[in-house]
C-alpha cells in the first residue's frame, strides 16, 4: 500500500477521493490501495532553547554567557496539541503493510519542512514520492499521481528550507536575549522582521522631517488648452516671467507626436494579489494569502504561494478555457475581445509554480455562497487573466513646447486609439465599486489639433503657487512593494530572488512585527510604534540591515536549484551569530529604552541607577547588591522607592514583623558574596 501525507485534512479530502481511498478510519483514510493522512501545517518544529539544557533555560534568565547559542545537533519538538495524529502518522509510516509514502504537502519549501521533519522524527525509511500540483481540481491530481517525482529530487528544496528555519533561530533567539541583556528590556530581533521594521521606521521619520518648500510655475492659457513652465524656486522670477508674457504671443518651438503602446499587465504572484488586494479592499497580507488559501482548497483558484507571474506552455489551452469561463461567469466583464494565452506564457520564469488564475471550477460552482472576502479576490484573479490575455492599450502621445519672451512651457495630451486590455481594468473597478484614493487617475487630456510654428495670440498668464509633498507612510500594499525590492542597488534586474522574505512569508512578518507591537495599523497606513523606534535605534546597522538579508534570500534561493551549498549557507551565518554576539556583549547604559529604562533610585552600594526591567527592579552596575528582594521576600515599589530615599520600612511574614533599614548588609553563602537591605526585628 502506499501513504500518501497532506499537508491539511481539507486539502487531504480533495485527494482521497481521486485515488478511491474512502474508508474512513482513525486520522485516515483508506482503500484502493492507498492510505490518505494529513499534516496540521507543522506538527513538528525546532526546539526552543531550553530543551537544549540549564545552560540556554530561561528559568535564570538571560545573560552574555548563555552566548552564542550554536546548536551542534539540532532538536525537535512535536506540538503539544498535534501529538495525537503525529502519532497516528508515525504508525502509519511503520506499518508493514506500507510500502512507499508519497509526500503530498504544499509543494514548496515550508511544505517539504513540514513533511520531512515528521518522516525524519518518525525515524522511517520507506522510499519516498513527490506530489507537485499547482490545483486541486481532480484532473490535475490524477496527472500528479500519473507523474509522481522522486523525492530525492526535493532535497535541495528541502535544504533551503530547512537552512532557513535553522538561520531563523540562530538570528532571532541569539539576537533578541543578545539585545535584551545589553539594553536590560525585552527585545525581539528577526533575521528579516528587524530589517522590515528598520524600512518602516526610516520611512515614519522622513515623513516625520519633511520640510515642505514653496515652488511656483507659470501657466499659459492659450484658449483649449494649459502650458505650464518648469518648476520656479523664485517667487519674484515667477512673478517677472508671468508678466512679461501675459497678453503676448506664443509660438509652437517643438512637438512631439507618438503612438504608444501599454502592454498588458502581467498576471498576479501572491505579492502582487497582496498588494491589490490592499488597495482595493484593505486586505491585509495575511488576509489575503487566507482568503486565496481557501479559494485553492475550494479548488476555484491555483496554488497560492508562488513567486512567478507566468504560466508554462503547457498550460496554454487550459488558460483559453479559463478566460471563456471568466467571460460566462462575470458577464458584467463583457464580451472577449482577442485573447492572446501566449503573452501570459514563459516557461523560463516558472519554477515551482505558476502564477495564480482562477480555476475552470468556477463556471459550475455557486459563487454566490462564498464569503464576500473571498468572492472578492476571485474577482481580482479572474479580471487579471482577461486583463493580461487581452489586447494591448494605444494611444497616441503628443507633446507641445511654446516659447514666449524666450521662456519655455510645455502641455501633454493623449487620444486613445485602441482601449484594450484596460476596459477590462475599467468594468473590474465597477464591478467592486472602487473608488479608492490610491487608484492611479490618468487625468491627461486630448490635445487640439497643433502645427509646429503655430501663433497663439494674446495669450494670458498667472502664477501658480505649489508644495512640495512628503514621504507617504507605508501601507500593507507599499510595504510588500519596499520587500521585495529591497536590497536591489547592487543587481541587475535579472538577478533571482531579491529581497525580505518570500511570497510565502511576507504576511506572517508583518503580522509579527504587529504581534510585538513595533508596528500598528492605523487605517490601511503601518507605521512604527515607540517600541518600534526604540529597538531601530538601538541594534546595530548589521543586525537591520535589509541588503543583508536580501543577500541570505538570494543565496536559499541559489541552494534550492543546487547553485549554492548550505553548508556555505550556515556558515555564514554562525560567523554572523558569533560576530554581533562577541561585538555587543556589555551592558550599553547610553540608551534610554522607553520607560521600562527609568530610574527609580540610586543602588545603596553602588551608587548606579536603579532601574524597573523584564524580571523586576535591578541596579543597572550589576554590583551584587539585589535591590529588589529582602532575603525571598519580594519588595513593592512603593516599598523600594522608600528605601532608596533613605527611610525605614516594615513587613509582617508569619506573625512576625521585620524592620529594613536603608542600609547594605554584606553575606556570604556557597563561597559567594551577597549585598542585602539590613533588617532588624520590628
Amino acid at each position: 500500500m502506499k501513504l500518501v501525507i497532506a499537508e491539511k485534512p481539507s486539502v487531504a479530502r480533495a485527494i482521497y477521493p481521486v485515488l478511491g481511498a474512502n474508508s474512513k478510519k482513525n486520522g485516515y483514510m483508506e482503500g484502493n490501495g492507498y492510505v490518505v493522512s494529513w499534516c496540521f501545517g507543522h506538527l513538528v518544529g525546532l526546539a526552543m532553547p531550553d530543551a537544549y539544557g540549564e545552560k540556554w533555560s530561561n528559568k535564570n534568565g538571560w545573560s552574555f554567557e548563555q552566548l552564542p547559542m550554536l546548536p551542534e545537533q539540532w532538536k525537535f519538538v512535536i506540538k503539544s496539541e498535534s501529538k495525537e495524529q503525529f502519532n497516528i502518522l508515525k504508525s502509519l509510516m511503520n506499518d508493514s503493510r506500507i510500502d512507499e509514502v508519497i509526500c503530498a504537502t504544499d509543494a514548496d519549501r515550508e511544505g517539504e519542512c513540514i513533511f520531512r521533519y515528521v518522516y525524519n522524527l518518525a525515524k522511517c525509511s520507506k522510499p519516498v514520492k513527490r506530489l507537485w500540483v499547482s490545483s486541486l481540481e481532480e484532473t490535475a491530481i490524477k496527472d500528479g499521481f500519473a507523474n509522481l517525482k522522486d523525492g530525492r529530487n526535493y532535497d535541495n528544496l528541502f535544504n533551503a528550507g530547512f537552512c532557513r528555519a535553522k538561520a531563523d533561530w540562530l538570528v532571532g533567539m541569539n539576537g533578541s536575549r543578545l539585545f535584551s541583556v545589553r539594553y536590560r528590556s525585552p527585545l525581539n530581533t528577526g533575521r528579516v522582521q528587524t530589517p522590515t521594521l528598520a524600512m518602516i521606521v526610516k520611512r515614519d521619520n522622513d515623513v516625520k522631517n519633511f520640510v515642505k518648500q514653496k515652488y511656483f510655475t507659470v501657466e499659459l492659457n492659450c484658449g483649449k488648452f494649459i502650458a505650464v513652465s518648469e518648476r520656479i524656486d523664485d517667487e519674484n522670477t515667477a512673478e517677472r516671467i508671468s508678466g512679461l508674457c501675459n497678453g503676448k504671443n506664443a509660438v509652437v518651438s517643438e512637438l512631439k507626436k507618438e503612438i504608444k503602446t501599454a502592454n498588458p499587465p502581467k498576471l498576479y504572484d501572491l505579492t502582487t494579489l497582496q498588494r491589490e488586494a490592499n488597495k482595493y479592499f484593505g486586505y491585509t497580507a495575511q488576509q489575503t494569502l487566507a482568503y486565496l488559501q481557501s479559494l485553492y482548497e475550494a479548488k476555484l483558484a491555483t496554488y497560492p504561494r508562488t513567486d512567478s507571474q507566468y504560466l508554462s506552455d503547457d498550460m496554454e489551452q487550459t488558460a483559453n478555457d479559463v478566460v471563456q469561463a471568466v467571460f460566462k461567469v462575470f458577464n458584467s466583464f463583457g464580451t472577449p475581445q482577442t485573447i492572446n494565452v501566449k503573452r501570459c506564457i514563459n516557461n523560463a520564469k516558472v519554477t515551482g509554480h505558476h502564477a495564480i488564475i482562477p480555476t475552470s471550477k468556477i463556471e459550475n460552482a455557486n459563487l454566490s455562497a462564498l464569503p464576500d472576502e473571498q468572492k472578492n479576490i476571485l474577482i481580482l484573479i479572474s479580471a487579471k487573466l482577461i486583463t493580461a490575455t487581452a489586447e494591448p492599450h494605444k494611444y497616441e502621445s503628443v507633446n507641445v513646447t511654446l516659447k514666449c519672451e524666450n521662456n519655455d512651457f510645455s502641455a501633454s495630451g493623449k487620444t486613445v486609439i485602441q482601449n484594450g486590455w484596460k476596459t477590462f481594468e475599467e468594468r473590474m473597478k465597477q464591478i467592486i465599486k472602487s473608488k479608492n484614493s490610491d487608484d492611479e487617475n490618468d487625468n491627461t487630456v486630448s490635445l487640439p489639433d497643433i502645427s509646429e510654428g503655430q501663433t497663439f495670440s494674446n495669450v494670458s498668464a498667472k502664477k501658480s503657487e505649489h508644495w512640495t509633498s512628503p514621504p507617504k507612510p507605508f501601507t500593507e500594499a507599499t510595504l510588500l512593494s519596499a520587500m521585495e525590492h529591497a536590497g536591489q542597488e547592487n543587481y541587475d534586474d535579472d538577478t533571482e530572488k531579491k529581497g525580505l522574505g518570500t511570497p510565502a512569508t511576507r504576511a506572517g512578518i508583518i503580522e509579527g512585527l504587529v504581534k510585538h507591537g513595533y508596528v500598528e495599523r492605523k487605517g490601511k497606513q503601518i507605521t512604527s510604534t515607540e517600541k518600534g523606534k526604540n529597538l531601530i535605534n538601538v541594534v546595530p546597522d548589521e543586525v537591520k540591515s535589509p541588503m543583508l538579508t536580501a543577500e541570505w534570500e538570494m543565496q536559499l534561493q541559489s541552494m534550492e536549484h543546487g547553485k549554492y551549498r548550505k553548508d556555505d549557507f550556515m556558515n555564514n551565518i554562525i560567523s554572523f551569530v558569533k560576530e554581533i554576539c562577541q561585538k555587543y556583549s556589555s551592558v550599553d547604559e547610553s540608551v534610554s529604552f522607553g520607560n521600562q529604562t527609568e530610574a527609580i533610585g540610586k543602588c545603596p552600594k553602588c551608587g548606579n541607577a536603579v532601574k524597573k526591567g523584564q524580571y523586576g527592579f535591578y541596579c543597572i552596575g550589576k554590583c551584587g547588591m539585589n535591590v529588589a528582594k529582602v532575603y525571598g521576600k519580594e519588595l513593592t515599589e512603593s516599598q523600594l522607592k522608600k528605601l532608596l530615599d533613605g527611610n525605614e520600612i516594615s513587613y509582617t511574614s508569619n506573625g512576625k514583623k521585620t524592620v529594613v533599614l536603608p542600609k547594605v548588609t554584606e553575606n556570604e553563602y556557597n563561597g559567594k558574596t551577597y549585598f542585602q537591605w539590613e533588617t532588624k526585628k520590628g
